[in-house]
This record gives structure tokens, C-alpha cells and sequence, in this order.
């Protein structure tokens, strides 16, 4: 009987179209995901003049879509893991499509911040599910640099928002925005064609035929033997998968991603929501600033698939580290500068390293863990950094109540980065026994502990 390590099967493969095809759909599905939080913005000064709404209210309202989205990213992660990631995923986009079409027949601020809530567990569940399933089936020296991009398209959905809006808006109305939204339903028959569970769960419930399938498409093979042993996988642990997150010495790695996520998106959704701000403070006319909003988000693009490339060839955490020192010393810096050129160059370096950095923490997280538990401790993750992203703007609103010099409001922003970088720091990566290191988070040593992928960024 023939046997195929499914570690080095998938690993090893050249990435080929039906990847394109997954990696394609990655992309179209996280575009919306990011369409469906800035959309808000561009039709907010409509919906607060047609339904009466106060600051406050209109600010509310806003929120309802990213705690939908911390809830659904953990709920939706752990639900992958337990039922299979193509059900959890389809659902997914369900959800979203749905209620965000939905939005647009709302006819009072109830009715929408109910809609846009059950929009946001939708989108939550996406990102959890589309990372691990790409890192499941993902060719070794290609992972980080396919996660990279997928999290480019979040820029993308931004964009699209806003261009969107500026189109549909003066001719059809606020809502044909939110009518958008059911192209990803529209397109789903086509996109399950690429999404596929984890060989680990295909095994678990005995689907040897569709994992036949999978590795066929994943290798480019019209048919794999007739008689195969499937070897190279880890055995899923008693307990739930939450449980596991802190079980075989991963606790402090678990403790410190949390940590690291929490800081890094903290310090993105507060520069992002207050850069124009404090450069206007800093003696800059709107119009420069919002320059500066720009190439912070150009630099995070740019970062993103720089650093995708950097982790594939030298290890996630050895990029991770020192990106975060780096932007935390450029928003420092920014607080003393003057020079235009100087300025715009610090700006760019700190998008590519807080949202480039933040970006392939994901893809950290995804070959850190098992992939019996992949989704659970993506969705986690991706839940305690939402936290961050909703404390971020309050902790900029909070540092410009202070009445502060601006190089010291830079200075506070720049502390998260260092905060993020020892987090990562201390995440512990290779895990010995019996005089033996493994490499692959899906490995084991010979006590039944698990070793990140960037531990054997050495081994054969």
C-alpha cells in the first residue's frame, strides 16, 4: 500500500490554477468583508440627515458593525473547526450578503443597526475560515505571500467603497450601496467549487473520497493510487479547541499573540482614525493630511506583500519582530519631523510595518497552531485584536483631550508597536523532546507537543 505524508504532499506542490482559483475567490470575498465597514462612512451624512441622528447615535450605530465582527470571528472560528470550514464559510457569506443587502430596505436606524450587527457576525466568521483553509492547502514557500495578498484586498474593499458610493449615491439613493453586497451571494455556486475542509477534518469524519479529490486539485494529479495510507497529520486532542490553545506548552504563545494583536490593531484603527487630526494639529492643512492617510495605507499594501515575501523565505516571527520596532521608532519620529519629504517617507514606513506587520500575524497564527484547531485560534485572535481596533479611536480621542505636544501623541501611539513586538518576541517557537526538534505545526515531538512552522525554517 502506497503512503502519502499529506504535510510534504501539499507542501511540497507547485501552486497551480485550481490555488489561483481558491486564492481568486480569497480575495473577492475579503473585499466585501472591508466594502461592508467603510461603506458606512461614505452614506453616514445621508442617513444622519434623513433619519435625524445625533453624533452619538450616528457613532453607536457605527460600532454595531465591528462588535458584530469580534463576535462572529470567535464564535464562526470555533464552529469551523467543529463542523467543517466550506459549511462555516458558505454560512458565512450568507449571513453577510443577506443582511447587509437587507440594510439597504431599512426604514429607521433600529432596523439597519439590527441588519448591520448580523452583517458584522457574517463578516467575522469570513477571515478565520479563508486563512485557515488557504493555509491548510497552501505550498509550503508560497503560504505567507498567498495570506499576504488575500489581506491587500481589504485596501481593495476600502476603495471599492468608496467609489461605489460616489457612483450609485447622487443617482439611486443610500441604500443601492448596501444592494451591493449580494454580489458574493450571486457568485457562491462558484466559489464552492474552491473551498475545501482541512484533510484532518475530511479524515476525521472519513471522507477519503473528497479528499482524494482535494489532493488531486491541490497537485495537479488526475488520480492518486487506488491504495494509500495518509500519514503526516496531528491527531486531534481530547477537549474543545479552545481548550488546546492552552494545552502542550502553547499557553504563553496563546497568551502573547492575544497580546500582540490586541496592541497592533489598537495602534492601526487609532493612527488611521486620527492621523489627519493630528497633523492638522501639527500645523498641516486638511488637504496635506489626508495626503498622509493615503500613503499610510499605500505603504500598508506595499508592506504587506513585502512582508508575505520576506516570512516565506526567513520565518513569520523573524519579520514580525523587528517590523513592529521599526514602527513604533517612525510614529515616533513623526512627532519631530518638519520636512514634507521626510514626513511622507516615515508615514509609508509605518503603514508597511504596523498593517503589513498586522497582516501576516495572521498568517503566523495560521501555522502556529494544529489544523484541527487553526480556525478556533484565528477567530480568537482576530477577536481580542478587534477589542484593540474598537479601544483604538477612543485612546487617540483620549491622548488629543490631553491637550498634549503632538511628538508626545506620537510617542503614545508608538507604544503599542514596542508592547507587540515583545509580545511576538516571547512567543515560544521550537518545543524539544527526546533530543528532537519538529517543524511544522502539525508535527509532533515525541511527547505529543507541537512546533510552529517557523522553528524549522532550518530543517530538511
Amino acid at each position: 500500500m502506497a503512503t502519502i505524508d499529506l504535510r510534504d504532499f501539499i507542501g511540497e506542490a507547485r501552486f497551480n490554477r485550481f490555488q489561483a482559483g481558491m486564492l481568486f475567490w480569497a480575495c473577492f470575498i475579503i473585499t466585501f468583508d472591508m466594502y461592508d465597514l467603510v461603506v458606512y462612512g461614505s452614506v453616514l451624512p445621508v442617513l444622519m440627515k434623513q433619519w435625524s441622528l445625533g453624533p452619538v447615535q450616528a457613532g453607536a450605530i457605527g460600532s454595531y458593525g465591528p462588535v458584530g465582527m469580534m463576535a462572529g470571528a470567535i464564535l464562526f472560528g470555533i464552529l469551523a473547526d467543529r463542523f467543517g470550514r466550506k459549511k462555516i464559510l458558505t454560512a458565512s457569506i450568507i449571513l453577510f450578503s443577506v443582511a447587509t443587502a437587507l440594510s439597504g430596505f431599512a426604514p429607521g436606524p433600529t432596523e439597519f443597526s439590527v441588519l448591520r450587527a448580523l452583517g458584522g457576525l457574517g463578516i467575522g466568521g469570513i477571515l478565520p475560515t479563508v486563512i485557515a483553509m488557504l493555509t491548510d492547502y497552501a505550498p509550503r514557500k508560497r503560504a505567507n505571500t498567498m495570506v499576504a495578498v488575500v489581506m491587500c484586498f481589504f485596501s481593495v474593499g476600502g476603495i471599492l467603497a468608496a467609489f461605489v458610493a460616489m457612483l450609485l449615491l447622487p443617482a439611486f439613493g443610500w441604500q443601492s450601496t448596501y444592494w451591493v453586497a449580494v454580489l458574493p451571494l450571486l457568485f457562491l455556486p462558484f466559489m464552492m467549487k474552491y473551498f475545501l475542509d482541512s484533510p484532518a477534518m475530511l479524515l476525521q469524519k472519513g471522507n477519503v473520497g473528497e479528499l482524494r479529490s482535494a489532493l488531486s486539485k491541490i497537485s495537479g494529479q488526475a488520480a492518486l493510487p487506488a491504495a494509500v495510507e495518509f500519514t503526516g497529520l496531528q491527531e486531534r486532542e481530547p477537549g474543545s479547541p479552545i481548550g488546546a490553545l492552552f494545552t502542550n506548552r502553547r499557553g504563553l504563545g496563546t497568551l502573547m499573540i492575544w497580546v500582540a494583536f490586541f496592541m497592533c490593531l489598537l495602534m492601526v484603527n487609532g493612527l488611521t482614525t486620527w492621523l489627519p487630526k493630528l497633523m492638522v494639529e501639527a500645523g498641516y492643512a486638511l488637504n496635506s493630511s489626508l495626503t498622509f492617510t493615503i500613503v499610510l495605507n499605500v505603504g500598508g499594501i506595499v508592506g504587506t506583500l513585502v512582508l508575505g515575501r520576506l516570512a516565506d523565505a526567513w520565518g513569520v516571527k523573524r519579520v514580525l519582530v523587528p517590523m513592529f520596532v521599526i514602527a513604533a521608532a517612525s510614529l515616533a519620529l513623526l512627532g519631530f519631523g518638519n520636512n514634507m519629504t521626510v514626513l511622507l517617507l516615515l508615514v509609508a514606513i509605518t503603514g508597511a510595518c504596523t498593517m503589513g506587520a498586522q497582516n501576516i500575524s495572521y498568517s503566523f497564527v495560521s501555522q502556529y497552531y494544529p489544523s484541527f484547531m487553526r480556525s478556533t485560534a484565528i477567530g480568537l485572535a482576530s477577536g481580542v485584536g478587534r477589542m484593540g481596533a474598537i479601544v483604538g479611536p477612543t485612546f487617540g480621542g483620549i491622548l488629543l483631550t490631553l491637550k498634549l505636544p503632538v511628538a508626545m501623541n506620537f510617542l503614545f501611539f508608538a507604544i503599542p508597536g514596542v508592547i507587540a513586538a515583545l509580545a511576538f518576541l516571547f512567543v515560544p517557537l521550537a518545543a524539544k523532546a527526546g533530543g528532537r526538534s519538529a517543524g511544522h505545526p502539525d508535527q509532533h515531538t515525541s511527547n505529543g507537543a507541537p512546533v510552529p512552522a517557523d522553528a524549522a525554517s532550518a530543517s530538511p
